[in-house]
């Protein structure tokens, strides 16, 4: 079986080492190469041809957010998960938006940072659950509301019908075995719609599909969240569930 290509960007040695400790132990992933900083992250993908960057968000001269910007417009670029040591840092959704597979914690235990790895270069994004309520905070704490809504809105009014339910369904965190025994189509047709929703809306991955569909508040959170009498607050409570599979 060939082996994942993971390149570790964070200006931390230590925290390097430490992913390099977790990593190293699994037999499907290989650390083809570390960087300090996001502006020495284009020219190591050119040499090592990675399938997951580990990217770091605070960095001296480039920061992560600004690395996973450039690197994602690139064609066949490896996927980006971003760490953070914040739950409910907003610079977060800047990344997803750029097309980031999703981010993890660094205090996350290691099986599942190891876990997060496989599973995004399977083509699953990952969000860590601690934070998925904070996030859905953000998105409906952003710009004007209204606004936000009927563009998000507009741009899936250019889905045909089936299409749309599929990128509901992804909005909710379903899987595609989950989406097709709900719609009543086989896994193949599923992966056919995502694909078809991709390319028609110039986005990237599922985490993508889902942001549209809340912005567009067509999940029930993003409902309750529009409804929900405006306290001051910040940040969400509880957890959330991963945004796709």
């Amino acid at each position: 079986m060939t082996a994942i290509k993971v390149l570790l960007v964070d200006d931390d040695p230590l925290v390097r080492a430490g992913l390099r400790f977790m990593l190293g132990g699994a037999d499907d992933i290989e650390i083809v190469g570390e960087a300090g900083d996001g502006s020495e992250v284009e020219a190591l993908v050119d040499r090592h041809h990675p399938d997951v960057v580990l990217m770091d968000i605070r960095m001296p001269t480039v920061d992560g957010l600004a690395a996973t910007e450039t690197l994602r417009r690139r064609e066949g670029a490896p996927e980006v998960v971003v760490l953070t040591t914040f739950h409910a840092d907003e610079q977060v959704l800047r990344a997803l938006r750029a097309g980031a597979a999703g981010f993890v914690l660094k205090d996350t235990a290691p099986a599942e940072i190891v876990d997060a790895v496989r599973r995004v270069a399977a083509g699953t994004p990952v969000l860590s659950p601690t934070v998925t309520r904070q996030l859905i905070t953000q998105v409906a704490g952003g710009d004007p509301q209204q606004d936000r809504r009927e563009r998000a809105r507009a741009r899936l009014d250019s889905l045909a019908e089936r299409e749309r339910e599929v990128a509901v369904a992804v909005g909710r965190g379903h899987s595609n075995a989950e989406i097709a025994g709900e719609l009543y189509m086989s896994v193949a047709t599923v992966k056919t719609h995502v694909s078809r929703i991709l390319a028609k809306l110039g986005l990237n991955n599922r985490v993508q599909i889902a942001l549209l569909t809340h912005d567009a508040e067509l999940l029930p959170e993003a409902a309750e969240a529009a409804e929900a009498p405006e306290n001051g607050s910040g940040t969400g409570r509880g957890s959330g569930s991963d945004a796709g599979a």
